[in-house]
């Protein structure tokens, strides 16, 4: 039998408020209060997993331990065929600390240029797990194929979205108007999985 989630707070495992705008503009419409491990002060576990589905187990797992509600985490990034898939997991940690992802964004580029390729197609990925304090875990995993353009382009979004053209568009993610690119992001496609599930 199908577990439902009910209607009511939501802790968001992640620290990274550009993700709980997002998660709080997909929830919200639908009756979760969306509390954030920012506004809880919960710890920031380590990402020791090798796949965005254990990372996101990893990190919702803590947050549900600690609060003892069910707990949402995301964990994405960035994919480029040209660079076997990196950055991937590490797309936060290309970053540095702090986090400064016009320095990501520019790794990107130089990889990109040192691989003498021409292919700029990447994605982006988004596995999105719920567990519960009972330890009952369910993972979504979402994609959004696209292209990467240099310079970045755009004020909006965060992350890689200022040079990340998804197919069919003609302007990036870092463009678009936050509604519009929430409708059809990697973290919308997993959404729209987990609540035909759950809902």
């Amino acid at each position: 039998m199908r577990r439902k989630l009910e209607p009511g707070r939501l802790v968001a495992a992640t620290h990274n408020a550009g993700k709980v705008v997002e998660l709080c503009d997909l929830f919200e419409p639908l009756g979760y209060q969306i509390k954030s491990a920012i506004e809880l002060d919960l710890d920031e576990p380590e990402e020791t997993e090798m796949t965005f589905t254990g990372n996101a187990i990893l990190k919702a797992r803590a947050a549900a331990i600690a609060t003892g509600a069910p707990a949402l985490s995301d964990d994405s990034g960035l994919a480029v065929n040209a660079l076997g898939g990196m950055p991937g997991i590490y797309s936060a940690r290309w970053a540095g600390q702090p986090r400064d992802f016009y320095r990501a964004m520019q790794k990107v580029e130089t990889a990109l240029q040192e691989t003498g390729s021409d292919d700029r197609s990447a994605r982006f990925i988004c596995a999105l797990a719920i567990v519960w304090p009972d330890d009952e875990e369910l993972v979504f995993e979402g994609t959004v194929e696209g292209n990467l353009v240099w310079p970045p382009r755009g004020e909006q979004g965060f992350g890689y979205d200022p040079m990340f053209i998804a197919t069919g568009e003609d302007i990036t993610f870092g463009e678009m108007e936050p509604a519009k690119k929430h409708a059809m992001s990697h973290r919308a496609d997993a959404f729209e999985k987990l609540k035909a599930y759950l809902l």
